[in-house]
């Protein structure tokens, strides 16, 4: 008797383990669901043969400029250790202080520019009238899955459904904390806007439902005219990929022209000598969006250090600088408040214009904020 009580607890605690098991892999399952989709698509057909055909592809990837170093973050026993048992402080004590934008002060269309960052890389361009978002991330992590991956250190300061009426959506690279699926579905089915991307990036949102007279893909140099404006599809030094496979479509920056101002997004980028070279061919800009964050000694070459960022924005003519990519989301190992503090150290040094809003915080770049240091107090 005894025994078979025995027999039937073990049975009872092996049916308990099973069902433990199969709930384990159906939560995993769950989790996982939008993975695939996330992941975007693959260059095929028409789009496949347009990218052969562009100076920065070969031997089946996209490349950096000839001669270029890249050292891509890849797996590494220590970083990871530094990651998980780090000292550094990469997350601010504090809830990051919010700004719900307002509307703005009327002004001559002609001259109007302002910048609404509304965090990371995300960032509102109001020009002469017209409305272009840049890198839009409104997800709660940068990644394939809902349930893992980098978490945000803020709300958006602004839901998708409030933003204004777009005249444009411009995608620097594939990245996740730059190109998000559960975005792009929704702006898609709220606005109107084109979708700019570099070549390749089309692919994933084909995938995503984007239909395909508002995807216009772009190689570096050539320009794309929406609503007055000209918009153009400029160098950067990065890398691309969201799995496995690398450099399967290309990365950029954008320049913004109207007719009187002029506006540039560095996308992620190491510093290089392209800046220059954009700076004399479209420049000077009124203001540049460069970023910050994210930076390590062992990719130097494909994220610019703050001071790198400034000497970028001079190499670029650049009249107010605006700091992204950083604040929102813990990619790094540095403190999170070291871009910023290092960034107004040099620019202060090299007498460079900045301003450093709050995320949702308008500025007016012919009136910008002083930098009032907001951030040291939740550091």
């Amino acid at each position: 008797m005894r025994a078979s009580k025995k027999v039937t607890g073990r049975r009872i605690s092996g049916s308990m383990a099973g069902l433990a098991a199969l709930a384990g892999l159906a939560g995993l399952a769950w989790a996982a669901r939008d993975v695939p989709a996330a992941l975007g698509g693959r260059l095929a057909g028409a789009r496949a043969d347009r990218a052969a055909r562009s100076p920065q592809f070969r031997d089946g990837v996209f490349h950096n400029r000839p001669g270029t170093p890249i050292t891509a973050p890849a797996p590494d026993r220590n970083l990871l250790r530094e990651l998980l048992f780090g000292k550094q402080k990469r997350r601010p004590s504090a809830p990051v202080p919010l700004v719900r934008p307002v509307a703005a002060t009327p002004v001559d269309p002609a001259r109007e520019l302002n910048v609404i960052w509304y965090g990371h890389a995300t960032t509102l361009v109001e020009i002469e009238g017209r409305r272009v978002l840049l890198d839009p991330v409104w997800s709660e992590r940068c990644s394939p899955s809902a349930t893992l991956g980098p978490r945000r250190l803020h709300e958006p300061p602004v839901r998708l459904d409030e933003l204004p009426h777009l005249d444009a959506i411009l995608i620097s690279h594939d990245h996740y904390d730059h190109l998000d699926m559960a975005t792009v579905r929704e702006l898609t089915a709220r606005q109107s806007a084109p979708f700019l991307v570099p070549l390749g990036v089309g692919a994933h949102l084909d995938r995503w439902g984007v239909p395909a007279d508002r995807i216009i893909e772009l190689d570096w140099t050539q320009t794309h005219r929406v609503a007055e404006l000209e918009i153009t599809c400029a160098a950067a030094q990065h890398f691309s990929g969201r799995g496995l496979r690398r450099n399967g479509t290309l990365w950029s920056s954008w320049v913004v022209a109207g007719r009187q101002r002029r506006v540039y997004y560095t996308g992620d980028s190491g510093y290089f000598a392209g800046y220059a070279e954009i700076g004399a061919a479209y420049g000077p800009f009124d203001v540049t969006l460069i970023q910050i964050g994210a930076y390590d000694h062992a990719w130097a070459s494909i994220h610019m250090f703050p001071e790198e960022a400034v000497a970028a924005h001079v190499d670029l003519r650049g009249g107010l600088l605006v700091p992204v990519h950083w604040a929102t989301f813990n990619l790094a190992l540095h403190d999170w408040s070291e871009p910023v503090d290092r960034l107004w150290a040099e620019a202060k040094a090299r007498d460079v214009r900045l301003a450093v809003p709050r995320p949702g915080e308008r500025v007016t770049v012919d009136d910008p904020p002083s930098v009032d240091g907001w951030w040291q107090a939740i550091a």
